[in-house]
């Protein structure tokens, strides 16, 4: 199953997923490409020192998200990419993309969806006094982490616990489920695969 990491910032999730490809633990995956909308983005020296190709885009030299959206998605054809991770991309997607890969296409999202949805999510979440957080991955529709949610993770909020902790456990948190989901979907594909394979 080759993959597209979908970026805007950091990108130790997508490093995450690389790591677990190369030592066993998602043996049928492949990143395949690093989409990302920011120049600055760490995510985008990651993927150098890893030897993943790159696709850099700026939102503001298209006339719309169908604009760039069209163009990453010759990106993707051209990379035989069959799956598409979000992990800290900071765009909705658009319909050009969900159409191409709709059922194909998940986001990593730092809260127990459906309570706080959007940007800041472990900021608000630490602010409203919740004692319990965690992580989501759920599959992209047109909304704002909306989607059908395929697993979560919890972690207890402690009293000694701070913002900056807990968005350290948070990210530890993101890189098990993602890697736990990838391990399914990719052996759901993999047996789909090997099950033709036998028809024939």
């Amino acid at each position: 199953m080759r993959i597209a990491v979908f970026a805007s910032g950091s990108g130790s999730n997508f490093e995450a997923i690389v790591q677990a490809t190369r030592d066993g633990r998602l043996p049928f995956v492949e990143v395949a490409l690093l989409v990302c909308d920011q120049a600055q983005a760490y995510a985008i020296k990651r993927a150098e020192r890893l030897g993943i190709p790159v696709f850099l885009f700026s939102a503001k030299d298209y006339v719309s998200k169908e604009a760039f959206e069209q163009e990453i998605l010759v990106q993707l054809k051209q990379e035989e990419i069959d799956f598409i991770v979000l992990a800290g991309y900071m765009r909705l997607i658009g319909n050009v993309l969900l159409t191409s890969y709709q059922g194909r296409m998940i986001n990593l999202h730092p809260s127990l969806l459906p309570a706080f949805p959007g940007k800041d999510a472990i900021k608000k979440a630490w602010e409203y006094g919740v004692k319990v957080m965690g992580a989501t991955v759920h599959f992209v529709d047109e909304g704002m982490d909306t989607g059908p949610i395929i697993d979560q993770e919890v972690i207890f909020v402690h009293k000694e616990d701070t913002e900056e902790s807990l968005q350290q456990k948070i990210h530890e948190v993101e890189h098990r489920l993602l890697i736990r989901v990838l391990q399914g979907l990719s052996e759901e594909a993999q047996l789909g695969i090997e099950g033709k394979g036998n028809l024939n």
